[in-house]
């Protein structure tokens, strides 16, 4: 009898801790369901509006803006934040110009914020100088109403508004539209084309000041200084071979890929070294076409080759298997990343050439000096370097 209740307590204790050790890994498995897991690191983003006035006097603005876009972004493209390579987005608007609608203030959103580079080098050579008049609080106040600002503040927004009349013109104050940009987290740099004390008494400077941007006077008619290398020949060179490696698709990416070629084209009008840096733009992160190219597609975390459909893809690949387009693709690939890989390092090589012979024919009063200034002063607050 004994023996038998003996028997009974260790079968008994052993339901016990059965039972404690299944309520124990249950508990554990749904105190951890409650527990929501990290979002991932999420890049933050660099959003520039860039707004110039296309007035009659404002051609070598524009000009400064054509032949300068690139090497603003290659400076820009080094850019991290929290050790993450945050997303260039640019937005264009013009203003002053007579061709434009008196109603909406002479004003007009050329491009809203994208991260489309060869879509804004587009818009900027299609800008046209027409006498008209120049509202700046105007322009502030609507691209502060149009375009897509993050209010929260994490990510650095600026605008680069660049005129040369008095900043009080038009019926928007420019006192309101600065302060409803710092309210929207966005800061307003001012740059005016002529003497900067003469930009003080415009108030040109104040606005600036309402956001704690920059205020900066540049001389727009000053002609961009380019120093070749020995470096730039094979620089071209690699640019002809990246081209090649863009497989375009879906109903734009043949005139995606003509654009492509037209902006190579476009920035070769202000010489080889133009063409060189657009070529560095083209070998970094900033420069991504994943609506119309399937390489930067592929890049994508829900990209699947097998959901592109067979009139979107290029003629080359209608006929290849599953297999035979992911290897082409991950050859492409290979190829481009080695070009873009040859293409850095010949420029960091360009780049110690350059600064060696730049520094008696560096022009400070210019559009590239003064934005890039005044962007890397204001990044620091958010956290962002430059390497």
């Amino acid at each position: 009898m004994k023996k038998t209740e003996k028997i009974v307590k260790k079968i008994g204790r052993g339901l016990t801790f059965i039972l404690l050790l299944f309520l124990t890994t249950n508990c554990s498995e749904a105190t951890n369901a409650q527990i929501p897991s990290a979002p991932p690191d999420k890049a933050k983003k660099i959003k520039i509006a860039l707004l110039l006035d296309t007035s009659n006097s404002m051609d070598g603005l524009i000009d400064q803006a054509k032949s300068q876009l690139w090497k603003i972004v290659n400076e820009l493209s080094v850019a991290k934040c929290d050790n993450l390579k945050p997303e260039l987005q640019i937005a264009l608007y013009e203003y002053g110009n007579d061709g434009l609608s008196s109603s909406e203030g002479y004003i007009r959103q050329v491009s809203g914020f994208t991260s489309d580079l060869d879509l804004i080098s587009e818009k900027l050579f299609s800008l046209r100088t027409n006498g008209g008049s120049e509202f700046c609080g105007y322009v502030i106040n609507t691209s502060l109403n149009q375009l897509d600002w993050n209010i929260d503040g994490d990510d650095l927004q600026i605008i680069f508004i660049a005129g040369n009349e008095p900043f009080t013109q038009g019926r928007i104050s420019y006192g309101e539209s600065c302060s409803k940009a710092k309210s929207k987290n966005v800061v307003v740099n001012t740059i005016f084309c002529g003497n900067f004390d003469e930009g003080v008494r415009s108030n040109w400077k104040d606005g600036a000041d309402i956001t704690n941007g920059s205020y900066m006077s540049i001389e727009q008619n000053t002609k961009t200084v380019y120093i070749a290398s020995p470096y730039d020949k094979r620089i071209t060179e690699l640019n002809t071979k990246l081209n090649k490696t863009y497989i375009a698709y879906g109903s734009q990416g043949k005139a995606k890929k003509c654009n492509q070629e037209m902006q190579d084209n476009n920035a070769s009008t202000y010489g080889t070294v133009n063409e060189v840096q657009r070529a560095v733009s083209k070998s970094s992160h900033v420069y991504n076409n994943k609506t119309w190219d399937i390489i930067d597609a592929s890049n994508e975390e829900d990209f699947d080759i097998d959901e592109i459909k067979e009139e979107d893809l290029p003629s080359e690949m209608k006929a290849m298997t599953s297999a035979e387009k992911q290897k082409y693709i991950s050859d492409n690939k290979k190829e481009r990343e080695e070009i873009q890989k040859e293409i850095l390092e010949l420029n960091k090589k360009r780049t110690i050439y350059v600064a060696n012979l730049e520094k008696d024919t560096k022009t400070e009063n210019s559009l590239d000096d003064a934005m890039i200034k005044a962007i890397k002063k204001q990044a620091k607050s958010k956290n962002f370097v430059f390497e």
